[in-house]
């Protein structure tokens, strides 16, 4: 009997081993989707939603594209990826998962990008949002604020060097159509004929070309994306409380604790401290617990390691954000496996960068005398704190890639002296 038939007995047994640990602990699995409810309804929700809505409205009115065109010149080169690439890291690196998943979906959905091109932008746009890294880890998790700038560090370079491998991934494939005009939209003017004319009007032509397409109404677009938005993040949280729910049952079945000890001996024989398994395993399911159990490790551990294995669990993500993108990519014909590889190697990589980053940038703070950054400390004061931090951070996100893509286009336009004889 192969593999593939195989699959669907042994799922249907641990589901049914699921429900009967349900049925065991009955207060344990109430208590566990409680948590899991409160974690989407006081976090997820205010920091998602407008988001979505956001993004929806912006894709109608053809903001995207519009961006798209103007950051053409800077994310072709580096990432191989479309320039509306540009906008969709903005908004996943500021909002964080599954943001950029989500866009990058309604891209492939308006054939704005190729398949290639949507598991490369998938694979380096879902990331931990800076509220979460800053706020919530730092100084909720760790109490030591003087952390954010080392964890965003690695986290956010880990997340760029991921992008830049993942420009390599597909080149074998012929490029379509789609993904040879400034934006990946089809129907565009080409690049030789936007240098004539001017990128900014070639932006705000494609600009004014997606919303003819689209053609609804503000109201009807702002019913579409309220519809969309809620549907997506009720399933943001129904898989929120599922793996909350599957830990708690994991835990009482004694799974997690035997998960605990063979990743603690493997630890001690790779040299790192046994003391973070509980972390590790927690984080590769959910990243919040995760992240939670790094700050909370026993004190014999280093803080620099405590450190870089939450840097670990935050670019993984956990189970639950791969279910969520999973969920999010259905339907699209972009593949899971090059985005579950990309988030290996952007975990290793966090660790690895905040591991050599540590005495050059936590070292010296510590020496110096800084315990605390206050001007992170202020990032998980409110939902509308928050949110506001959020939106001010994409401006300047997306004001520095248009500058650098400025840039790029002028050092292209710019002919090269030849030294005379």
């Amino acid at each position: 009997m192969t593999l593939k038939k195989l699959g669907g007995p042994l799922l249907g047994l641990l589901l049914a081993g699921c429900m009967l640990l349900v049925l065991l602990h009955p207060a344990n699995t109430l208590a566990a989707a409680l948590r899991g409810l409160a974690i989407w309804w006081d976090v997820l929700f205010p920091s998602l939603f407008p988001f979505f809505v956001i993004s929806e409205m912006l894709l109608g009115f053809g903001v995207v594209h519009l961006f798209g065109a103007l950051l053409d010149p800077l994310m072709r080169p580096l990432f191989n990826i479309p320039g509306s690439g540009g906008f969709v890291a903005a908004m996943g690196y500021v909002s964080g998962y599954p943001v950029g998943a989500k866009l990058t979906a309604k891209l492939r959905e308006q054939q704005l990008i190729s398949r290639v091109e949507g598991e490369r932008l998938v694979a380096f746009t879902t990331s931990s949002d800076p509220i979460f890294l800053l706020g919530a880890v730092s100084v909720g998790f760790f109490h030591d604020a003087s952390l954010g700038l080392v964890l965003a560090l690695s986290h956010y370079g880990g997340g760029l060097i991921v992008g830049l491998l993942m420009s390599f991934h597909g080149r074998q494939d012929k490029p379509t159509a789609m993904s040879k005009h400034p934006g990946g939209s089809p129907g565009l003017p080409q690049a030789a004929e936007g240098q004539r004319e001017g990128r900014l009007r070639l932006a705000l032509n494609s600009m004014a070309e997606a919303r003819r397409r689209d053609g609804r109404s503000l109201g009807e677009l702002l019913k579409s994306a309220v519809q969309s938005s809620l549907q997506l993040i009720i399933v943001v949280g129904g898989l929120v409380v599922f793996f909350n729910v599957l830990m708690e049952l994991l835990t009482r079945a004694g799974i997690m604790s035997a998960l605990f000890s063979v990743l603690g001996s493997l630890l001690s024989f790779a040299g790192f401290p046994p003391g973070l398994s509980a972390a590790l395993a927690s984080g590769f399911f959910e990243v919040t617990i995760g992240a939670r159990s790094a700050g909370e490790a026993v004190a014999s551990v280093p803080l620099q390691f405590k450190a870089a294995t939450a840097a670990f669990i935050l670019s993984w993500g956990g189970l639950s954000v791969h279910a969520q993108v999973a969920s999010i990519l259905n339907g699209t014909g972009l593949r899971y496996l090059p985005f579950m590889a990309a988030r290996l190697v952007h975990a290793f990589l966090s660790a690895v960068l905040l591991l050599l980053l540590w005495k050059p940038v936590v070292g010296s703070r510590l020496s110096a005398g800084f315990s605390s950054l206050p001007a992170f400390t202020g990032f998980s004061a409110s939902p509308v704190s928050g949110l506001a931090a959020s939106l001010g951070l994409l401006g300047v996100l997306l004001g520095a890639a248009l500058l650098l893509s400025l840039l790029v286009w002028l050092l292209r336009q710019t002919p090269l002296r030849r030294p005379r004889p």
